[in-house]
């Protein structure tokens, strides 16, 4: 058993360490992206961009619906059958998600008047429309092994994205100029992804049921759907009860801190559920788990409390005097990653285990907290905001982790 576990560390850990740097080179880029727009763009006009992120982003966590995972998780005998019914099932979700975002901006526009975030959320839904071509290429790369290739293709799309979005800024200092390139580099993702790992759809390999699909789907998608909610919602309360101004203030703050420091958390996320796979389930995944808890704790937890105390140097050098006040409010925030982190890896193992109705509940759990806790002290301002959601998010995550551990040592 031990033997086993150090084997399976390291290529956790390089797999790890690749998708941590797509996701910190890619955040980084688009922090300098939020710099360009701090120092040319008004909080209000942040509100809008941060409005409009908040909606979409929601919607995108939605494209998250756990059909790449039974692609990444099918047997040599039925991957092709799985492609096939997983292409279908992207064709049609991506499909709604892109209606769903047409009808919102529709709303935004009938009943609050706000038509440039109404356009604005129309130009960023357009990307659901795209990514069908390239997700199946994509799974099937991270099936096949090529993670770090698809971790280089997120972070390079990312990082294109936010450099012609900084160069829309300089020349066109609208809100417009940091939803734009979203949209336009949605392209290029798909295609990398194709030239990645070639696939067409086989139909005489015949098509897997699809209720497997909507069982294990329906509590990803919830899971999902509620994880973004959870990193969202607080800004769409924030906006309604404070006002624009503050929605910006907020939003600078979120990305500059938490924002960063969630990256190593998705990262974490990525590389660690094709690891459980490839390991029998029992106790031999439990102790991946374990190592995978270490790894958090020792590694990514010390990065993200570093980042937090690193706060007040780096925020006025990288965005300007004008920010400096926020630096405690950023790195506040940024230690809110911390518990995300420990909580990562044992909702991870839920889905590699086929319990993501378990991971589902938790997640509703955690997340009702932590709107809650914003929603009460919205009213009373930022910075009391800032307190409640740290402190709620890390009892509320870390007591789920511990709850679910300790029963699973019971059963085991």
């Amino acid at each position: 058993m031990a033997h086993a576990v150090a084997i399976s560390r390291t290529p956790l850990l390089g797999t790890l360490m690749v998708w941590a740097a797509s996701e910190a080179i890619a955040k980084f880029a688009r922090i300098g992206a939020t710099m360009v727009a701090a120092r040319v763009l008004l909080p209000e006009q942040l509100g809008v961009i941060a409005l409009v992120l908040a909606f979409g982003e929601i919607l995108k966590a939605l494209a998250e619906n756990g059909v790449g995972q039974r692609i990444i998780a099918a047997s040599d005998a039925d991957l092709e059958a799985t492609c096939n019914t997983a292409q279908r099932i992207f064709r049609v979700w991506c499909g709604t998600l892109f209606m769903a975002g047409c009808a919102i901006a529709l709303c935004l526009d009938t009943f609050t008047g706000n038509r440039e975030t109404a356009i604005l959320l129309f130009v960023f839904s357009t990307q659901f429309l795209i990514m069908p071509l390239g997700l199946v290429s994509c799974f099937r790369a991270m099936r096949n092994g090529q993670s770090k290739a698809v971790a280089a293709i997120a972070g390079g799309q990312i990082v294109f994205s936010a450099l012609m979005a900084v160069a829309l800024l300089l020349a066109w200092p609208v809100a417009a100029a940091m939803i734009l390139p979203r949209a336009l580099t949605a392209p290029i993702w798909a295609l990398s992804m194709r030239r990645l790992h070639p696939w067409t759809a086989c139909p005489e390999a015949g098509y897997t049921p699809i209720a497997p699909f909507i069982r294990f789907g329906s509590a990803i998608l919830g899971v999902e759907g509620v994880k973004a909610l959870r990193l969202q919602a607080d800004k769409l309360i924030i906006g309604g009860v404070l006002g624009m101004e503050a929605l910006g203030i907020w939003f600078f703050a979120f990305n500059a801190g938490l924002g960063l420091a969630t990256s190593f958390c998705n990262a974490f996320a990525i590389a660690l559920f094709p690891h459980l796979c490839a390991t029998e389930a029992g106790a031999s995944r439990r102790a991946i788990l374990s190592d995978s808890l270490r790894l958090a704790l020792l590694i990514l937890v010390p990065l993200i409390v570093l980042q937090a105390f690193l706060a007040p140097y780096y925020v006025p050098f990288i965005f300007g005097d004008a920010w400096a006040g926020m630096s405690r409010m950023v790195g506040i925030l940024c230690l809110a990653a911390a518990p995300a982190a420990v909580w990562t890896a044992v909702s991870q193992w839920l889905r590699s285990e086929d319990r993501a109705g378990l991971d589902l509940k938790a997640s509703i759990f955690i997340t009702g907290a932590i709107i809650g806790a914003v929603a009460i002290a919205a009213p009373f301002g930022l910075t009391a905001t800032m307190f409640a959601y740290l402190g709620v998010a890390t009892i509320a995550q870390i007591g789920a982790a511990i709850f679910i551990l300790r029963r699973e040592r019971v059963v085991a």
